[in-house]
């Protein structure tokens, strides 16, 4: 067997506790899907934010839901920063829900508008479906940027997992298409890279885990369909954009004992690269959502600490005008 980083100890004992597959199957998503999000009204319960339900129509016609939270209350004359968040579940799971706890933490720290989209997922969802549903969510922010009180230079798309590979497509796609603008991207042990096929990846296969190699390629080959290598656009797994120059900057973290570790390390070299800014951090002994799953780890509360730090430094709290 491939060795692997160890797992933190305080982790390890953690998961000791959870159910682990070591694959998917259609048989099996059916049966997890259900239990994919947790529902939203727990999180807001004592919160003073105002959520707002809308729709935006997809190019083929189809109705994506967004929810969007406001801090209530508040001064409405300062613009405020958005989150676009995008959930994680592997291209085939979750809703506009999962791991919103991670974004509504921001909007308690910095006054941020968090507006969260419902992606059609995979299988019944291929190719440029999901990145293109969530696009689309990211021009109706733009356009809705004085009804929703943001400030259109500070809209930042984040996403974990499977999201943080989708925030990372719809940079490159709002990059070539030239807008709208992106103040930064937040890439959470994001998946980038369809091939399957990275050092990290290899060592986490044949076993049981949170997000394994034979688990990440069920959820790829859900959502390519029938594309070949050679098919697959970059903004589906931007790990194949050849150029990765002016775009936002970035915040990528992983955890060292992951799939995702090597390909979110490599992107954030090729950030780097290109000329452009990037913040990465590798949580030792972190496997895949850590910080999502057990917040209350050591770990765990330090790796959000550091993004909303991060964010802090980008977001001041009263912004110069």
């Amino acid at each position: 067997m491939t060795t692997s980083p160890a797992l933190d100890p305080q982790l390890h004992e953690l998961l000791a506790d959870m159910p682990l597959l070591s694959q998917l199957s259609p048989e099996v998503l059916a049966q997890v899907r259900p239990f994919s999000s947790t529902p939203v009204e727990p999180l807001l319960k004592g919160r003073a934010i105002d959520r707002r339900e809308v729709t935006v129509a997809s190019p083929d016609g189809t109705t994506i839901p967004l929810s969007v939270f406001s801090p209530a209350n508040t001064d409405r004359t300062t613009a405020a920063p958005c989150v676009y968040w995008m959930h994680g579940g592997g291209m085939v799971m979750g809703d506009r829900f999962s791991q919103i706890d991670i974004p509504l933490e921001w909007l308690d720290e910095f006054g941020a508008v968090v507006v969260s989209v419902d992606y059609r997922l995979a299988p019944e969802a291929t190719g440029m479906i999901p990145v293109d549903d969530c696009y689309q969510g990211l021009l109706w922010i733009a356009d809705h940027a004085a009804e929703l009180g943001i400030d259109p230079a500070r809209i930042i798309v984040a996403g974990a997992s499977a999201g943080g590979g989708l925030a990372a497509g719809v940079a490159l796609l709002a990059r070539d298409l030239g807008t709208p603008t992106i103040a930064a991207q937040v890439l959470i042990g994001p998946m980038l890279d369809h091939r399957n096929a990275t050092t990290s990846s290899l060592q986490y296969a044949n076993g049981p885990g949170v997000w394994t190699h034979e688990m990440n390629g069920f959820g790829w080959r859900c959502l390519l369909g029938d594309l070949t290598d050679d098919e697959v656009p970059p903004y589906v797994s931007p790990a194949l954009a050849d150029d990765l120059a002016g775009l936002p900057t970035t915040y990528i973290d992983t955890g060292s004992a992951e799939v995702f570790r090597d390909e979110d390390t490599d992107y954030a070299t090729r950030i780097w690269a290109a000329g452009g800014q990037a913040e990465l951090h590798v949580w030792a002994g972190g496997f895949h959502g850590f910080d999502a799953l057990y917040p209350q780890a050591h770990i765990s509360a330090t790796a959000r600490r550091t993004r909303t730090d991060w964010l802090a430094r980008l977001l001041p709290t009263n912004p110069a005008t």
